[in-house]
């Protein structure tokens, strides 16, 4: 009777193989890889500390709504569309212009906040400045977009590293190796970046950090690169009432400027090539 039980341990030892072989070759395969792949890259830690950051913000910002003056609030809300804005352009010019200070200091606050946390529609806060203060509103923008590009800097730096190689691998790894040939002319190529729309702002923002960008050539690229599409903006607000969408900011013309100044902010790395092949 020992040999029927050994033919069947055998028969079931070699099921049990070839199950183990089978779960790892679905492990090895591109479905499986991709299902790994798929799973949320943050760990408990980082999430915990990103809502840490998102509390203290929120909570900032909730008590300087509390010192503002009283208002309709329901008119109140963040433009989705040009129709939204100006409905609230013309909701709170009024407020604007009987409380420039703590109207200034509850936009700057929301605009930073927005901006921090990659909340969509600073591009309608912009144009809203345009709108409410003219031309001086490029100062407005530019302030409140570098502060909040810098507060998403150091908050990628904090927690932002697995989830931008989780959701721009290939962008991420071109972005590295484009940084690493323009070490020494890192602050030329920075200004290219946020002057054109070559790669998005908010991938900028996060990526930088985790590429060993030094905040001081963030900050400085930053700061200047987004004057002119700042100024863009702002005007297109002056004439809010002729603006049909948001894409009819950036024409081929615009973007033709756009890409011109880039190319000067890149000339001094140009040169240097061009001694260097000499």
């Amino acid at each position: 009777m020992a040999a029927p039980r050994n033919v069947l341990r055998d028969e079931e030892s070699a099921a049990a193989a070839l199950l183990n072989n089978s779960s790892k070759e679905d492990d090895d395969s591109p479905t499986g890889k991709r299902l790994k792949s798929e799973r949320f890259p943050v760990s408990r830690w980082e999430l915990a500390a990103f809502f840490g950051v998102f509390l203290i913000f929120s909570t900032g910002l909730f008590c300087i709504y509390l010192t503002m003056p009283a208002t309709e609030y329901g008119k109140l809300k963040i433009p989705r569309s040009i129709s939204d804005l100006r409905l609230l352009k013309d909701n709170i010019a009024t407020y604007a212009s009987d409380y420039p200070t703590q109207f200034i200091l509850g936009y700057c606050s929301t605009y930073i906040f927005m901006q921090t946390f990659m909340i969509p529609g600073t591009i309608f806060m912009s144009l809203l400045a345009g709108a409410l203060f003219g031309v001086k509103g490029v100062f407005l923008v530019v302030f409140n977009a570098t502060a909040g590009a810098c507060s998403c800097f150091f908050l990628s730096k904090l927690i932002g590293r697995p989830l931008v190689s989780w959701l721009w691998p290939d962008k991420l790894r071109f972005f590295q190796a484009e940084i690493a040939k323009r070490r020494d002319k890192l602050l030329n190529y920075m200004l290219f970046l946020r002057i054109t729309p070559t790669l998005p702002n908010l991938f900028i923002n996060l990526a930088s950090p985790i590429v060993d960008i030094p905040f001081h050539v963030f900050f400085l690229a930053t700061f200047v690169g987004l004057i002119p599409a700042s100024y863009i903006t702002v005007k297109a607000g002056l004439a809010l009432g002729d603006l049909r969408s948001v894409k009819d900011l950036y024409d081929f013309k615009t973007l033709s400027v756009l890409f011109l100044i880039g190319l000067v902010s890149m000339f001094p790395t140009l040169l240097k090539k061009k001694k260097i092949y000499e």
